[in-house]
């Protein structure tokens, strides 16, 4: 027993643990300002699963080895640099550095979030997060909601409360065959995180209705009283509308006022998924891409795409604050007790997650202390130089955009007069690997009805206009080889 309180008492001393904090953000800050040198280092440094897999073998020792600043090296020099300023890849950003410190501020104090209690502080910063965020997209005063992990869970969440409120019946507790089939009314062009949730409400295939979309992946409205009549001819009750603000595949922005009339007619549910777009209402000259949000039941939106935050902090919110209750209905006597039936504060009554880490604690500190002015100039920046490269790409004759941006997601491919039309897809999948493999940009790729295109996601505020002008330079280079 002595023993074990001695290494108890090592493991938890706050001198050690001083000496290895100013260590370990030395270490970052020197990793920040390494990733800022740009071409001289990879993006990506390229290793094959099970190469990186036998790189991080080991036989845990049962004694301490003091290794921690070499672990700590191996996972940078090993890691994907969205901080590198030819990262331009998937739509998670480069996040602030202060957001990092509170992430460790959050795993030190290890407040879970499922009642008030086990964390005060976090809640109420959770509140009035949420309450900015609301106001931003003009929400009424009755809008309340939670933050979850990421825009996947964070529709699920918002689709419960839907099917709650609009199924006819008590689908929580009767289960998904205690009424009609329901289904949704979902733009092709969706996220693929909402056939999933359908799915796992139990509606199977037919619980998504897809709805055609114009030459510029936008929701047609006048799909909506087609995709309404096939549905009920199909014997599904439709109970929502999903449109996209900023969907994944190519930045569309479904037009949102049309598909609130809509709803409004028909008494259907109204969410629209602007996990990577919603961060338009901070931006002046493009918050009007977003004109109707704030007439949805329910809208999901991701800080970590465009508010600058690490993975994964999304905020659910609902225009009736008090259907956030109606996700989740479930009684937990020994965690929820009180005469209040629905009280606000004990956060694991709307969420899926019951011990949730601080994850409000890094938005409301940075937009505290950093001010709301950068991250609205953030979005107009990136979505202005996701207009000048594509303004770039369609001057050259040897690239192809594939639709004029609307946020900051441009597709686009290499066309080159000396590969013919036919080869034109498995080049670009050639030249994507080229580039990732070498290390030289990190980018990724999409399907398209015209075929396969590159794609970039002009999320990292580092990125500079002469990157985007390499990266066409990288491609015309690796297409000639």
């Amino acid at each position: 027993m002595t023993d074990l309180r001695a290494r108890l008492a090592a493991a938890y001393d706050a001198d050690s643990f001083r000496r290895e904090g100013h260590r370990l953000v030395d270490t970052l800050a020197d990793y920040l300002a390494n990733m800022a040198k740009g071409p001289d280092l990879p993006v990506l440094p390229w290793a094959a699963p099970a190469v990186n897999v036998d790189r991080f073998a080991v036989s845990f020792p049962e004694h301490p080895t003091g290794d921690f600043a070499e672990l700590v090296a191996r996972v940078l020099s090993g890691s994907n640099h969205l901080h590198h300023p030819r990262y331009m890849g998937h739509q998670v950003t480069a996040p602030v550095p202060l957001a990092a410190l509170c992430d460790a501020i959050s795993s030190l104090l290890n407040n879970g979030m499922a009642v008030y209690e086990m964390g005060p502080v976090s809640t109420a910063m959770e509140r009035n997060v949420l309450r900015w965020m609301a106001a931003r997209l003009a929400m009424p005063e009755s809008t309340d909601g939670v933050l979850t992990s990421g825009g996947s869970l964070g529709n699920l969440t918002a689709l419960l409360a839907a099917r709650q409120a609009k199924a006819g019946y008590d689908a929580w507790n009767g289960g998904a065959h205690a009424g009609p089939p329901l289904t949704l009314l979902v733009p092709r062009t969706a996220h693929y995180c909402l056939a999933r949730a359908t799915r796992v409400m139990g509606w199977g295939e037919g619980g998504v209705t897809p709805l055609e979309v114009d030459e510029h992946f936008r929701l047609r409205p006048d799909s909506l009283e087609e995709g309404l009549a096939a549905a009920t001819r199909a014997g599904r009750k439709v109970i929502a509308v999903v449109a996209s603000a900023g969907s994944t595949a190519t930045g569309a922005f479904d037009p949102l006022e049309p598909v609130a009339d809509f709803c409004e007619r028909h008494d259907l549910w109204f969410h629209v998924d602007g996990a990577h777009g919603a961060a338009a209402v901070l931006s002046a000259p493009h918050r009007h891409q977003v004109r109707g949000i704030e007439r949805a039941d329910s809208v999901v939106w991701d800080a970590h795409k465009g508010l600058l935050m690490p993975a994964l902090v999304t905020a659910v919110l609902f225009r009736d604050g008090s259907r956030s209750f109606q996700s989740f209905a479930q009684e937990a006597s020994y965690l929820f007790h009180g005469d209040d039936e629905h009280p606000w504060s004990d956060v694991g009554l709307r969420t899926m997650e019951c011990t949730k880490e601080m994850m409000a604690l890094k938005l409301y500190t940075c937009l505290s202390v950093l001010g709301t002015r950068l991250f609205a100039d953030a979005v107009t920046a990136s979505y202005d130089q996701a207009r000048r490269f594509a303004e770039r790409l369609s001057s050259a004759d040897d690239f192809e955009l594939a639709v004029s941006p609307e946020c900051n997601i441009v597709c686009f491919r290499h066309t080159p007069a000396h590969v013919p039309a036919s080869e034109w897809d498995a080049l670009q999948a050639r030249l994507r690997e080229r580039l990732v493999t070498r290390g030289d940009f990190y980018l990724v790729q999409t399907r398209l009805p015209r075929g396969t295109y590159l794609r970039v996601t002009l999320i990292n505020p580092l990125t500079r206009d002469e990157d985007l002008d390499a990266l066409m330079d990288a491609l015309r280079t690796a297409a000639r080889r």
